[in-house]
């Protein structure tokens, strides 16, 4: 019997899809594969689908279509040998595993092409008769290892072969009857190598006659230099973002192996002026991007013999920070989460500012989490890192995260003079209470706030503000409802907030903001700031999420961070931007940014904004569920049909004026005139995209207690949070803990003997 099938089942595969109307390609040489049951093998096809997209060698959109419309079909008979007749085309090994694990392979029907000092992605077809789920495994006496090789490595040693089991496949075979898997190649040279190549699944599983092995004569083409010249919008040298796909959607350089300063899981690599790129000669599609800011340019470009020259220079649709305005993303990592195969130890400060400068991003806080802690430490310095040119600075500080408090919520801690809880050397020794955490940080004048702050405080519904109580069960702003209540000393031992900013952007919206609200009607001033989690929740690059800051005077990373705690900044997607928000003349972020009303008194709001959408929609953001990736971004504020946006102020949390702008970049007034009859705040957004800082005003002296059902809402969410964190404190820290919980209550319910609206 023939490995994957005899030839009377064949015909008989062949007679039942003509006579449906539908033949395969001929000439195959990989032979088609009986699928007996249809729902395993479509869900091992679209893993494998999945996974040629993650690696940057995806099947093209009409072959991607085929593949959805065969795996609609109900009968595994038809859809079995249409999804083959697809995927075969990319099969460069045909294994088969006979029912006593014997191994045998053959050469597939892609051509054996490869790339100078380059990966190529191929599939593997597996034809399991035994039903094995051992590991399939790949060898060569030509393959090599590309790090830490001796010094004496042979000259033929010339290929890399590793199969491809990273998410979403896994290591070891599923035991179906057929597969696919990816194998990954790459080649030292160019021109015409042989190599024999060998397939096994463990110890004594060679097929007989060494029939488990093929030679395969490989074709590597040559890598050309392709010089680059990147401008910005003035003529200057900068770096930028470039996608770079061939004409069958392989990306360059290819993912699978990128080192630093190029990161595995990007598309796109980062390019300063002056430096260059190794393709082989072809024609190319390119994707040029300096940050949202900028308007993408997509070219096709060839490289030649003789290589290429690529120019590309930046166009600007918006620049904030020739108005004042400094972005920022103050939640990066250098380590951690997607960071390679040690993410205990990550990348250099030099790789991280590569990325900030190629996203136009101002400020870069690279924080130290738990992971990569005990190593990424020796970066901290209390200052800007030395790779910062200005206006660009990076600077390193913490997350308390996979440590101490971070079970209460995480935190992040900027502008730290010391990084290391008195106590201990390490991240072993750090305080279960946020609170604590947050008084040591004080006492240095740091900047503070809860990270990621809608874990934990899920809900199924888009309302703001929204008066369900949330389950406080993870690791965003759980905690922050009891530490807002409580001041803490300072540098100087005056008491100051304890909490200086929430963070947003990077957790669906409604659950970021329906906590903030709530606790500004109750009267507190914590103030917001945007970031990315790179690349723990966003790895696509930094600065998703990100603070646009009007320092006063030149801009620094202590002044930057002051902007924040002062809430003279807005937090956007960079797609959407609210400057300048003023009441009467009262400036959002200057003098406590309180509007003082003897009596009530029409107010007149003003703020200039500016959106950007393409004319036609980009992909299927705005039908996405609100929980769903990107949580933040100007597609979700688009007006349907339409290049608009709203453009709302809010009293109180609640939208009581609106209108529309169109989102064609340019930058537009908007003013609104209120009547305010009581004390409370006030902030301008386009829903989710961008939000302004508030600005609070007060009538005849009296304190914002906005709302008795938001105090209530306050309080029972104590009760709620304490039902589950207490478990994570012991020793002295439970009565700590017990101690400020009660006084987070005591806090409430006096703001809510105060308040009469309800």
């Amino acid at each position: 019997m023939n490995a994957f099938a005899s030839p009377s089942l064949r015909l008989g595969i062949w007679i039942s899809i003509a006579v449906l109307g539908w033949m395969p390609p001929a000439r195959s040489a990989v032979p088609v594969v009986t699928v007996p049951e249809l729902q395993p093998f479509a869900a091992q096809v679209r893993r494998v689908v999945d996974a040629l997209n993650e690696v940057g060698a995806p099947l093209s959109a009409s072959d991607q279509s085929a593949i959805t419309a065969a795996l609609g079909e109900s009968n595994p008979a038809l859809a079995g040998p249409k999804v083959q007749s697809i995927l075969d085309s990319r099969v460069l090994f045909a294994v088969s595993i006979n029912p006593e694990m014997r191994v045998k392979v053959t050469t597939g029907d892609a051509r054996p092409t490869l790339t100078e000092a380059g990966w190529r992605t191929f599939l593997v077809k597996v034809h399991n008769e035994s039903g094995t789920t051992a590991e399939l495994k790949i060898s060569s006496p030509e393959a090599r290892r590309l790090h830490n090789s001796p010094a004496a490595e042979v000259a033929d040693r010339w290929l890399a072969a590793e199969m491809f089991n990273g998410q979403p496949l896994r290591r070891e075979l599923g035991g179906l009857p057929l597969e696919y898997r990816l194998v990954q190649l790459y080649s030292r040279d160019a021109g015409r190598r042989e190599a024999k190549i060998t397939f096994d699944v463990g110890q004594g599983t060679q097929d007989l006659g060494f029939r488990g092995e093929t030679d395969v004569l490989f074709t590597a083409e040559p890598a050309r230099e392709v010089r680059l010249h990147v401008l910005d919008e003035a003529g200057k040298p900068t770096t930028g973002a470039l996608w770079v796909t061939d004409r069958q959607g392989h990306v360059f350089p290819a993912q699978a192996k990128r080192l630093a300063p190029d990161f595995f899981f990007h598309p796109q690599v980062y390019r300063a002026d002056g430096e260059t790129l190794r393709l082989p000669e072809g024609s190319y599609t390119v994707r040029f991007q300096r940050g949202p800011e900028s308007i993408p340019e997509t070219r096709d470009l060839a490289v030649g013999p003789n290589g290429a020259d690529w120019k590309f220079q930046v166009v600007r649709w918006i620049d904030p920070s020739l108005m004042g305005w400094w972005s920022g993303d103050h939640h990066i990592h250098a380590a951690g989460c997607a960071h390679y195969e040690k993410p205990t130890e990550g990348v250099l400060a030099t790789d991280m500012m590569r990325h900030v400068v190629g996203e136009d991003l101002k400020v870069g806080a690279n924080l130290t989490w738990g992971p990569c802690f005990d190593y990424q430490k020796q970066f901290f310095r209390g200052t800007d890192d030395p790779v910062s040119r200005w206006p660009f600075l990076l600077h390193y500080d913490i997350e308390v995260s996979g440590f101490g408090s971070h079970e209460s919520g995480h935190l992040c801690l900027l502008r730290l003079k010391d990084q290391m809880y008195p106590g201990g050397t390490s991240k072993l020794h750090w305080p279960k209470l946020c609170l604590n955490t947050l008084k040591w940080a004080k006492q240095q004048g740091a900047l503070v706030g809860p990270a990621h702050s809608g874990w934990g405080l899920e809900m199924n519904s888009t309302e703001l503000p929204n008066f369900k109580i949330p389950p406080f069960n993870g690791i965003g702003a759980n905690e922050y409802i009891v530490d807002v209540t409580h001041e803490v000393p300072g540098p100087d031992g005056k008491l100051v907030p304890a909490v200086d900013f929430m963070s947003t952007v990077d957790t669906p919206f409604p659950w970021e903001l329906n906590i903030w609200y709530q606790t500004l009607n109750a009267g507190f001033r914590t103030r917001i700031s945007g970031e990315t989690d790179f690349p723990c929740i966003y790895s696509e690059r930094v600065g998703l999420g990100r603070s646009y800051v009007k320092p006063d005077g030149r801009l620094d990373y202590e002044a930057w961070c002051e902007g924040i705690r002062a809430g003279r900044n807005y937090v956007s997607d960079g797609f959407s931007h609210l400057l300048d928000f003023q009441a009467d003349t009262v400036a959002m972020g200057v003098k406590g940014s309180e509007l003082k009303l003897d009596a009530p008194r029409p107010v007149r709001f003003q703020v200039r904004v500016a959106s950007r959408l393409n004319t036609t929609p980009e992909g299927n953001i705005a039908q996405r569920k609100f929980t769903d990736h990107p949580y933040w971004h100007v597609e979700r504020a688009r007006i349907p049909g339409t290049r608009e946006v709203a453009v709302e102020i809010l009293e109180n949390g609640f939208p009581v004026g609106s209108t529309r702008i169109t989102a064609d970049g340019s930058l537009q007034p908007v003013e609104f005139t209120l009547p305010v009859k009581r004390s409370g705040w006030y902030a301008f957004r386009i829903l989710p995209s961008a939000h302004t800082n508030p600005i609070f005003i007060t009538v005849g002296g009296k304190p914002i207690r906005a709302s008795r059902r938001s105090l209530e809402w306050c309080l029972k969410s104590v009760d709620q949070c304490w039902s589950q964190k207490e478990r994570f404190m012991k020793g002295d820290e439970l009565a700590q803990a017990r101690d400020a919980y009660q006084h987070a209550r005591e806090v409430y319910r006096a703001r809510l003997a105060e308040c009469d609206v309800d």
